[in-house]
């Protein structure tokens, strides 16, 4: 039984035919196992069909019987790829099972004599070992035998993926071009027919000239965009239009447009002329931009560095600025006035060549340090003035930083302090001769009470106790001495704690012992005003403990406890270790007078004592205002401000 399509052809033809490898695979193709039998056995409508089939020049497939037997010609098992050729001859439903529904629903159609037509239609197809997006045209039609009946259905195929991918990607950077473009009132797109002198544009740009939205979108010429463009720059761009015109290169421009209202906007329009094969401009698309926001800013800006300017060449200070890095980037007309140097010069070698030698590593390291941790630099040292002359100067500068934190710049300045620092010398120089006057009289007087104790030696005890006192306010008044940078005080200077050290020293014994006054809590400034009564106070709190108390023992101390306690600042005198005490009936020595006198009477502050086994413990309650003159010229709290 003949098993070819056709049965009648000489072996020359039949072996030309069979070079297609899909019509081979048909005749050689085990029919007789298959649902649909032996070829002989099918209607001659089905045999016609599928010998038109199997030569045609476009992909082709047939879906016959009601198990939809998949029978198709070389151009279609190019695009089932590796799953050709174990498809060939199976039932569609299980051939490509990704798309049963599919192919269900033709099959039933088919055999129902119906047609179907589908356009980019979208299947997820495993070709390559894996579900991909394939999308197709695909036309369904049926097989009819001899007798009209409907044996199944061709199906006519093109891949299109190729074509519906790049069409995708069109409209997608269409899409993006039109969110980017639509988004904003600022942008605005133009498309000029040079042939017909027509401009096509789109709202944006139509109301940025001021015309009907109709009208623009239809096409105007040319002159009607130049009519809204400000008088003074209408000529610069048509000279420009022409030039880009004439040579064929990029346009751009940027001018004003005037407004209904006569308010002005600046554009900037850019584009490119279009070339046809003769080299000839036939279109010419571009889009304009509102920048008038930035011209704006940029005037706002210009405006402010011309007040900037202004203010820092009036005042009397030397200002300069630099950027993150240092660099110097401007100085003001007071700098170049003192230094004598070019307004261009500045940064540099020629800032540093003005600093005294003696300063110039010392400054440098300050101002290397403030650029490395970004806090504020200052400084005072000497600068050449334009005179030849060195004169002393404060200099600060301060990091200045943008919305993100990030230090965008320094501005800073140096104030020429030359004439009160050598007057600040020379007072620390009438300090000086002031103070060792002072302590000459404080001499005299203990050379006073030393002649007289010898001519009265009943009264030496009295005088040992006075000689002592006006020690305890010799060394106060040394503490509260005004220091400038001839005589440098000590960071402690001016605070509690270091007048306590210092009038404690006779008891705290040799440097590097352990100190038997201690000093604990929140210290506090004290001016002179405060020192001399705190002073009698500690040196007769000390004198008393020498003899009586705690210090009268070799494992004796105290300790001073200073807190802070709202409008008050209280200390605690407490001594441990030294012998029991026991409270006197009455407190009427010298001393105690003193010591209420100072406190209760300079002071304005409370005083009580308890007598503990462990040793003595004074409190004292003083208004914080009372310590400092600055503090008592504050004004009261609620007190009305003029």
């Amino acid at each position: 039984m003949p098993k070819s399509l056709f049965p009648n052809a000489s072996p020359e033809t039949r072996d030309r035919l069979e070079q297609d490898p899909t019509l081979k695979l048909f005749n050689d193709y085990d029919w007789a196992s298959n649902p649909l039998g032996p070829i002989p056995t099918w209607p001659d409508g089905l045999k016609g069909a599928i010998r038109a089939m199997m030569v045609a020049a476009t992909p082709m497939a047939m879906l016959v019987g009601s198990r939809g037997i998949l029978i198709y010609n070389d151009h279609y098992a190019r695009f089932a790829g590796p799953r050709h050729p174990g498809i060939f001859g199976m039932p569609v439903l299980e051939a490509w099972p990704e798309i049963a529904e599919f192919n269900r629903e033709n099959i039933e159609r088919g055999l129902a004599g119906g047609g179907a037509s589908y356009v980019g239609q979208r299947l997820m197809l495993n070709i390559h070992g894996e579900p991909e997006p394939v999308w197709l045209d695909m036309h369904f039609s049926p097989i009819l035998d001899e007798a009209g009946q409907s044996l199944g259905s061709t199906c006519v195929l093109n891949d299109v993926t190729t074509r519906m991918l790049a069409e995708q990607a069109v409209l997608r950077s269409e899409e993006r071009m039109s969110l980017a473009i639509g988004g904003t009132d600022l942008v605005g797109t133009w498309d000029w027919d040079i042939s017909h002198d027509r401009i096509t544009v789109d709202n944006q740009f139509a109301a940025l000239h001021n015309l009907d939205l109709l009208r623009a979108g239809l096409g105007v010429p040319l002159k009607v965009f130049l009519r809204a463009i400000h008088p003074e720059d209408v000529q610069r761009v048509g000279d420009e239009l022409a030039a880009a015109l004439r040579e064929g290169s990029p346009f751009k421009s940027e001018y004003r447009l005037v407004e209904h209202d006569g308010s002005i906007t600046w554009v900037v329009a850019s584009g490119r002329p279009r070339l046809d094969g003769e080299g000839n401009v036939y279109r010419f698309p571009g889009v304009a931009i509102d920048v008038t926001e930035q011209h704006r800013v940029a005037e706002a800006l210009a405006e402010s560095e011309t007040r900037f300017r202004t203010l820092a060449d009036t005042l009397p200070q030397m200002i300069w600025t630099t950027g993150p890095d240092g660099r110097h980037d401007y100085f003001n007309a007071r700098w170049h006035e003192f230094s004598g140097l070019e307004i261009e010069s500045g940064g540099g070698a020629s800032w540093t060549e003005i600093f005294h030698p003696d300063e110039r590593i010392y400054a440098d390291a300050l101002w290397r340090e403030s650029l490395k941790s970004g806090e504020p630099f200052q400084a005072e040292y000497r600068l050449r003035h334009q005179s030849g002359e060195y004169r002393w100067a404060l200099c600060r500068a301060l990091p200045v930083h943008d919305a993100h934190g990030q230090l965008v710049r320094w501005i800073g300045t140096c104030t020429d302090i030359h004439e009160s620092r050598l007057a600040a010398e020379e007072r620390e120089l009438v300090a000086q001769e002031l103070s060792h006057r002072i302590k000459n009289i404080f001499a005299v007087l203990n050379g006073i009470i030393s002649l007289s104790a010898r001519s009265s030696p009943e009264a030496k005890s009295f005088a040992d106790q006075l000689r002592q006192r006006i020690f305890a306010l010799g060394e106060a008044h040394d503490f509260v001495r005004p220091h400038t940078h001839l005589a440098a005080a000590s960071e402690k200077q001016g605070k509690l704690s270091a007048l306590i050290e210092r009038l404690m020293r006779p008891y705290n014994g040799a440097e590097g012992g352990a100190a038997r006054v201690l000093f604990t809590g929140d210290d506090a400034e004290v001016d002179d005003a405060a020192a001399t009564p705190l002073a009698l106070l500690f040196h007769e709190l000390a004198t008393n403990a020498a003899k009586y108390g705690a210090l009268s023992c070799a494992e004796g101390d105290v300790v001073i406890a200073g807190r802070t306690q709202g409008e008050d600042y209280c200390l605690t005198w407490r001594e441990n270790g030294g012998p029991a005490t026991a409270e006197p009936e009455a407190l009427s020595g010298f001393g105690s007078r003193l010591v209420s006198l100072s406190v209760e009477g300079q002071m304005r502050g409370t005083l009580a004592r308890r007598w503990r086994p462990e040793g003595l413990e004074v409190e004292i309650t003083l208004p914080r205002n009372a310590l400092t003159r600055s503090a008592r010229l504050r004004p009261e709290a609620g007190a009305a401000s003029s």
